[in-house]
């Protein structure tokens, strides 16, 4: 009896060491097992971000009264009452601004004949939640054509696609009665970078003078759809730098002193 008991002693000890091998043995494969899962999952990309928009092309509008020149509101609005043309009103000039210019040319028992010219620009900026300042300028131009062939009253309305005048442009024409005449109207609307130009040309004759065709304003106004687009590029173009007065003038003659020796 009093062997026994020490050799029970033993057979217990040695059955534990199983017991704990087996327990340390999971905790380890637990282990493991969770370092393969962290190690096989991808790392979050600190560096991946939203694609940036595109920089919008131009950042500045050119004045609405000398985007048209002095010669084509001469040919185009002879009688103009103010040749440098009636700035519209604009809460900020640097993203929209219009001007027009309208007269009669009377011609006494000839009848007279009245012509009115308006430009008007829309510039859009780059902003990454709405768009690159180009589209957006798209998107408007769509807009204002649309507009223009909701005009009210509009007859004979005609809409055309017009190259060589910015990136895209479109060319709307239409007659339109108004104080009892018949007005010839034509607009064009075009996109330039970021820039939206409107501009529009109509005329009409009074006391039986013969409204002006469609071809004289269709021509009037691409003439001065050309004018507006060109001066928006002008107006951001980096102006040239002159040579600093502090830089010493050579002529391209020698000195007397270097033709004497040359004389030698």
């Amino acid at each position: 009896m009093h062997r026994s008991a020490p050799r029970l002693t033993r057979i217990l000890a040695c059955a534990a060491v199983p017991v704990m091998l087996v327990v340390a043995g999971c905790s380890s494969d637990s282990d493991s097992g969770k370092d393969k899962a962290s190690s096989s999952s991808p790392a979050p990309d600190a560096t991946k971000t939203e694609a940036k928009v595109a920089d919008a092309r131009f950042a500045a509008l050119p004045d609405p009264c000398k985007s048209i020149t002095a010669k084509t509101v001469k040919s185009l609005v002879p009688a103009a009452k103010d040749k440098k043309g009636t700035q519209g009103r604009s809460s900020d000039t640097a993203a929209r601004g219009s001007c027009s210019w309208n007269g009669l040319d009377d011609n006494g028992v000839k009848g007279s004949q009245y012509r009115w010219l308006d430009t008007g620009f829309t510039r859009f900026a780059s902003d990454q939640a709405l768009g690159s300042g180009a589209d957006r300028a798209g998107d408007d131009l769509t807009k204002q054509i649309d507009k223009v062939k909701a005009t009210e009253g509009a007859k004979k309305l005609v809409t055309a696609p017009v190259s060589g005048i910015g990136e895209q442009a479109t060319l709307i024409t239409y007659d339109l009665e108004k104080t009892s005449e018949d007005f010839r109207y034509a607009t064009i609307v075009a996109r330039t970078g970021n820039v939206v130009v409107t501009l529009t040309y109509n005329g009409a004759g009074y006391a039986g003078s013969k409204t002006p065709s469609a071809e004289k304003i269709t021509a009037g106004a691409r003439m001065g759809a050309r004018d507006a687009v060109a001066a928006v590029t002008t107006a951001n173009e980096t102006p040239k730098t002159s040579a600093s007065p502090d830089a010493p003038k050579t002529s391209g003659k020698p000195s007397a002193k270097a033709s004497g020796k040359a004389a030698e």
